[in-house]
């Protein structure tokens, strides 16, 4: 059962001619045909003795021939079948005929990497640009145990894997997909995955004195240098990121701090010392939860900002559109962090509770900060 989000295109039309059919203005029409010299030319002459105008043309290698796909202008009047019959009679195949867009003849390399920029930005819309680069009827995204990767349906069917839990399940039922269209739909979803690993790279910052650290994600091995960072922090500090009287972190703690499941931690290192911490846990829908902790010396210089403004980096990366975060009732601290990191958060809930939009804050509201 696959009743998840997904991406539909418009409702595909027959795949095979109605006789007696008002053409449309545009089709696009996918020949099977032997590749050898001079047949699509053979075709070319047919369908203008029809009257039809061909407005684009790509090729597509298939076992034992190639797979020619015309977007025709036909004339006015022109039914479905003698378009079929006219290819027909030059020993070629008419696999499918669909209705066609103008808007769709643009140059195939550039349209895909627009589309690819768009994920890029906006990485919940990659079902879209799946479902735009494949020309598919609908894309869905399911959980990678329920995809089902054998389920072909006569090559109407594909799977991608996305990463790692989830799976993009592509159908088109006018016309089954061809190797070419899916290297070119894996090739974009590793350039994908690529921007988004891209984000968690260490980043070098400077501090409001100067003084350069690092950003880079948690590991297992950093659990001694997280204990001592604890350990330099004074009880209110810890209180603030806890909320709880607690002195140290049990060590059976550390482990789920640097590798939270589903989520990532964020360390800020200066030396071998690491002096803050921040956490990023995704949680239903489009929305992940932040907390961050700063060494008391290194608060007010810019280590709280860089470490919220990196995690709202890759929360957007990951498809989220909102950070959540709890703060103890009336403490700001979070709140005025935010707008130095140039998102938009929403005026704290009486239970502490911020709610941050990763959109972009104005720089007006930025002024008094």
């Amino acid at each position: 059962m696959e009743s998840r989000t997904g991406t539909t295109r418009t409702p595909p039309r027959p795949v095979m001619p109605d006789p007696g059919a008002v053409s449309p203005v545009v089709w696009r029409v996918r020949i099977r045909m032997d590749d050898d010299p001079g047949t699509l030319a053979r075709v070319a002459v047919r369908l203008a003795g029809l009257g039809c105008n061909i407005l684009g043309l790509a090729v597509l290698p298939v076992p034992g021939g190639v797979l020619d796909e015309l977007v025709v202008r036909p004339a006015s009047g022109l039914s479905r079948e003698r378009l079929v019959e006219a290819i027909q009679a030059e020993g070629c195949e008419c696999a499918c005929r669909t209705d066609a867009d103008v808007r769709e003849l643009v140059d195939g390399p550039a349209a895909t990497l627009t589309a690819a920029g768009r994920a890029v930005d906006d990485p919940a819309r990659q079902a879209e640009v799946l479902c735009e680069v494949l020309a598919a009827d609908l894309v869905t995204a399911v959980p990678l145990a329920e995809a089902n990767p054998a389920r072909v349906e006569g090559g109407h069917r594909v799977v991608f894997a996305v990463d790692g839990r989830t799976a993009l399940v592509a159908r088109r039922r006018w016309a089954p997909f061809v190797q070419l269209e899916v290297a070119r739909a894996e090739a974009l979803l590793r350039l994908l995955d690529r921007a988004r690993r891209a984000v968690t790279s260490p980043l070098a910052v400077t501090c409001a004195d100067g003084a350069a650290i690092v950003l880079r994600e948690g590991r297992p091995a950093d659990a001694e240098a997280v204990s001592a960072l604890h350990g330099r922090c004074s009880m209110t500090t810890l209180f603030e990121r806890y909320h709880t009287g607690m002195r140290t972190v049990p060590r059976r703690w550390l482990h789920r701090l640097l590798m939270p499941p589903r989520g990532l931690s964020l360390l800020a290192v200066c030396g071998r010392d690491v002096i803050g911490v921040g956490q990023l846990i995704p949680g239903p829908g489009e929305i992940a939860e932040v907390s961050l902790l700063v060494e008391d010396i290194w608060q007010r210089n810019g280590v709280g900002t860089a470490l919220l403004k990196r995690l709202a980096e890759i929360a957007g990366a990951r498809g989220c559109r909102r950070l959540v975060a709890m703060s103890l009732p009336g403490r700001d601290a979070i709140h005025r962090t935010a707008w130095r990191a140039g998102l938009a958060p929403e005026p704290p809930e009486e239970e502490g509770l911020l709610r941050i939009d990763l959109r972009p804050a104005g720089p007006h509201l930025l002024s008094d900060l």
